[in-house]
C-alpha cells in the first residue's frame, strides 16, 4: 500500500493567494496534487494549516463536481488497477503550520503511517506543474528497490529509502520514502526540513533523473 502527502498548509504570503486554490486549465492545484497522487496512492492524507476550513470546503466541493461530471475515470481505473478499494483523501490540520513546512511534514506523515504503508509520497501543493506519469515513474522506482530487498520482514518494516526525482541536475518534488523512513521521519522533531531529514534519516538515496521540469518548478509568487 502507498499513501501520499499533499502539503497545503502555508499562508502563501508571497504568492498573496491561498496557492492551493489558485487553479490551471479550469482545476485548483490542491485537486491537482490529490489526483497526481491517486495515481499510484490507496489514500491521500492533505495537510491544511493557514485558512484550513475555506481549503478543506474547497477541495470537497471540487472532487463532488468531478466525480459528476466523470472527470476522475482515469484515476478510478487506477486506483483499481493498484488494488485500491475506492478514493480516498483524509484531511489534517497542522496548527502550528506558521513555524514552518517540515512540522506539515511530520504531521502528514504521522497521518499516512495508519496501516503501515511500504511507500509514502510527499508533495507540497505548490508543484502543479508535475506530470502524472512522473509520479508513476517514481513510484515504480521505490516498487524495485523494496523488491530487490532482500532482509527479514521486520528489516524490511525498517528499511530507511528515498526516491528523489532530479531534473538537470537539480533535485526536486514528490519524494518518494519506503514506510521506514516515513516512520523515522515522522518522529524526527530536530532536522530543519526534509532534505535534512532524509540526509540524517535514510540509510539509502536514489536519485532519479526525469525530462519532466515540474519536478523543479514551484510557484511561490505571481512571477514563478
Amino acid at each position: 500500500m502507498k499513501v501520499g502527502v499533499l502539503l497545503a498548509a502555508g499562508a502563501s504570503r508571497r504568492m498573496g493567494r491561498t496557492k492551493a486554490l489558485l487553479e490551471r486549465r479550469g482545476v485548483s492545484y490542491l485537486a491537482l496534487g490529490v489526483r497526481h497522487l491517486w495515481s499510484v496512492c490507496d489514500r491521500v492524507v492533505v495537510v491544511l494549516g493557514a485558512d484550513a476550513t475555506r481549503v478543506r470546503a474547497t477541495l470537497e466541493n471540487e472532487i463532488q463536481a468531478l466525480v459528476a461530471t466523470g472527470r476522475l475515470h482515469d484515476e478510478v481505473t487506477a486506483a483499481r488497477r493498484h488494488g485500491a478499494p475506492a478514493l480516498e483523501v483524509r484531511f489534517v490540520v497542522n496548527r502550528a503550520w506558521a513555524r514552518g513546512m517540515y512540522g506539515s511534514v511530520r504531521a502528514g506523515l504521522r497521518a499516512a503511517r495508519i496501516g503501515r504503508p511500504e511507500a509514502v509520497i510527499v508533495l507540497p501543493v505548490d508543484h502543479p506543474f508535475v506530470s502524472p506519469a512522473t509520479v508513476r515513474v517514481l513510484a515504480a522506482a521505490m516498487d524495485a528497490a523494496l523488491g530487490a530487498y532482500r532482509g527479514t520482514r521486520a528489516a524490511r518494516a525498517r528499511f530507511a529509502y528515498a526516491v528523489v526525482p532530479r531534473y538537470r541536475g537539480k533535485r526536486g518534488h514528490p519524494v518518494v520514502l519506503s514506510g521506514g523512513l516515513a516512520a523515522a521521519i515522522a518522529a524526527d522533531a530536530r532536522a530543519r526540513d526534509l532534505s535534512d531529514a532524509v540526509r540524517s534519516r535514510a540509510r539509502l538515496v536514489g536519485y532519479l533523473d526525469v525530462r519532466d521540469p515540474g519536478v523543479v518548478r514551484n510557484r511561490n509568487t505571481p512571477k514563478d
